[in-house]
């Protein structure tokens, strides 16, 4: 049988800026049928809706008059966050292919102290965890400025020689006023054939090492469900072939099977024609289910590797994901 993965959603920002979290209702080793939940959501509890919180709520009169325009919490509600709700906020930013340059997202901005750079990292953009508050950088980016745009001559020397524009403006984003918050997630786009920076590199490597313990908890799984199939299959059987070193003829056991690596459980020949047969299938399937599976990871890989499409002149576009917060 195939082997399925569920990703659940974990705070993910919906189209309202409210949290997306997704918890498992079920354990490893669980038999579930189709149409089963689970996963519960933001809102649901077992598979039910459930929305807030039940509480005791009372209207009471003060001094014998009408009950005042105020209310009085209980201690736990507060401290347990009962009515607390997560928000996340995204900011977004994009690098362009300007008339007089190209734009850059880099952490030498001019005229910024260090102090303000503090929560970016090489390539210019915000720490994931950072705490940020009005007026700090998210992202550093600068935008050539002129008062004649770059000849086609001045274009070359510039990719050749890779020098920086000498006149550029700070059009970094910043946090607007009033708003405090921890960033939670960064994403970073880039154009196809535009060179990536370390950031972006380093999210590609994250998201490619993801894949790849996904496709080995597959084969893992996929390989303990081949090789109990194919040991139930032979235990007690008489084998007329098998490893080197095994004598034909023998009744073969579990013991004998963990003698040998499971790659030379295949090895092995029954006289049972009809047997045989079953287990020729199945390493049939079993190879099949290999090859798919790698398949699958490199078309994963390819993907993740591969330009995102972006607006004319757009080079690269970032977003920054933070929850609000004082």
């Amino acid at each position: 049988a195939g082997i399925e993965i569920f990703r659940l959603m974990k705070f993910q920002r919906s189209n309202q800026n409210t949290c997306i979290n997704q918890r498992p209702l079920v354990r490893m080793g669980d038999r579930v049928n189709k149409g089963d939940i689970i996963a519960d959501g933001p809102s649901t509890e077992l598979g039910d809706l459930a929305l807030g919180r039940n509480v005791l709520v009372a209207f009471m009169p003060w001094n014998g008059y009408n009950y005042e325009d105020s209310i009085l919490l209980s201690e736990r509600i507060v401290a347990d966050d009962v009515f607390t709700s997560i928000h996340i906020e995204e900011f977004e930013v994009m690098a362009r292919d300007t008339k007089l340059g190209p734009e850059e997202i880099t952490r030498d901005i001019p005229n910024v102290s260090e102090e303000a750079l503090k929560n970016l990292d090489e390539a210019g953009i915000v720490y994931i965890g950072a705490e940020v508050q009005p007026g700090d950088i998210l992202v550093g980016k600068i935008t050539p400025k002129g008062e004649s745009p770059m000849t086609p001559e001045e274009k070359l020397l510039r990719a050749i020689f890779g020098e920086k524009a000498s006149d550029v403006r700070d059009t970094s984003m910043r946090m607007p006023p009033g708003t405090f918050g921890t960033v939670v997630e960064v994403r970073v786009f880039n154009r196809h054939g535009v060179e990536k920076d370390e950031r972006a590199m380093a999210i590609e490597r994250e998201e490619i090492e993801r894949l790849a313990k996904d496709r080995d908890d597959e084969q893992a799984i996929l390989d303990r469900n081949v090789y109990s199939r194919l040991s139930d299959m032979l235990v007690g059987k008489d084998a007329i072939a098998g490893p080197k070193g095994f004598k034909k003829g023998s009744k073969l056991s579990k013991d004998t099977l963990d003698e040998y690596p499971r790659s030379q459980w295949w090895q092995f020949a029954v006289e049972n024609e009809k047997l045989q047969s079953e287990l020729e299938a199945l390493r049939g399937q079993y190879d099949d289910s290999k090859k798919a599976l790698e398949q699958r990871f490199m078309d994963k890989v390819e993907k993740v590797q591969r330009g995102d499409e972006m607006p004319p002149g757009v080079t690269k576009t970032l977003t920054i994901f933070m929850t609000p917060g004082g």
